[in-house]
């Protein structure tokens, strides 16, 4: 965009871009507050997955974390070797059944207070108010749509 006189002038407003911004700091801010747990953000996808979706296969869940199925078998046996996940078949050939540990349990409890922390330091009521209002906006638009 350009002004009366040529020069540049701030850019049209991006409801994409917005988005993507303020994503970006969710994830950086949950990422450094999940990392004394060890974990990462997409680490805590897949263990979410796992507990949410039962009987999930290693497809299943490169689908639902947009990811190639090949870094899911990856992640596994990361988590496998941490003693958070085991898949009860791991056979050549055979559909797994992956599951969480007890210890993988534990841990996806703590990484739940951790994101409640998060979620109130970036959306609760200390929070800007244009991110409170995108928090309650997207709340209302997704809880009981895809979980609560």
């Amino acid at each position: 965009m350009t002004t009366e006189n040529g020069r540049p002038g701030p850019p049209t407003a991006s409801t994409s871009i917005i988005v993507l911004t303020l994503a970006h700091r969710v994830e950086v801010e949950l990422g450094a507050a999940l990392a004394p747990l060890n974990l990462t953000v997409s680490r805590l996808a897949l263990l979410g997955h796992i507990a949410s979706v039962p009987g999930a296969s290693f497809s299943d869940l490169a689908r639902m974390g947009a990811i190639s199925v090949q870094s899911v078998h990856s992640a596994m046996k990361t988590l496998v070797a941490a003693g958070l996940v085991r898949d009860r078949t791991a056979r050549a050939g055979s559909a797994s059944t992956i599951e969480l540990t007890a210890k993988g349990a534990r841990l996806l409890r703590a990484a739940e207070d951790v994101i409640a922390e998060v979620d109130d330091r970036l959306f609760g009521p200390e929070a800007d108010l244009a991110q409170r209002l995108v928090g309650e906006a997207a709340l209302a638009a997704f809880v009981g749509r895809f979980g609560s």
